[in-house]
């Protein structure tokens, strides 16, 4: 499954103001009552946050994945935020977060959803990558620069 998918121009936040770590997970939560029910938002939201109490998935180099497997769930979703002002999240490396990928999916896949975080981790570790997600200012790019760069580093790895 190709990351850039599970993304849409309203799961996508380019340039998102928020004031803390409780404020950007709700908004990337939030954004995603267009493709869940209410109740089904609910249990996102309860995973997640359960998720980040047990350890904050602040990954360093000013990012966090933060994500959850929730029951009512048959599919996986995910919302991207590109932070205008960098948030304290408690990440492993004690550095603030400008880029947040939240993923979530069906309790009752579990190697689906280590396979998306995998997937997710390494392309977010290729600085050049996070150069180019920076510099870009509308929904549209960001999608357009997810695609490029799986087609470009799974065709090649």
């Amino acid at each position: 499954m190709q990351i850039f998918t599970l993304l849409s121009d309203q799961t996508v936040l380019p340039n998102l103001t928020v004031k803390n770590k409780d404020s950007l997970l709700n908004k990337l939560i939030d954004v995603l009552k267009h493709d869940v029910d209410e109740q089904q938002l609910e249990e996102i939201r309860n995973a997640v946050l359960e998720r980040e109490e047990i350890m904050s998935t602040g990954v360093g180099k000013g990012l966090a994945i933060p994500h959850g497997k929730a029951k009512g769930l048959d599919a996986n979703y995910a919302s991207f935020a590109i932070l205008d002002r960098p948030v304290e999240y408690e990440s492993i490396d004690d550095e603030p977060v400008r880029l947040v990928f939240l993923l979530v999916g069906p309790e009752s896949e579990n190697s689906t959803h280590i396979k998306l975080l995998s997937r997710i981790s390494r392309l977010m570790n290729n600085v050049d990558f996070r150069k180019k997600l920076y510099s870009c200012a509308s929904p549209e790019e960001i999608l357009n620069t997810f695609r490029e760069e799986e087609e470009l580093y799974f065709k090649t790895n």
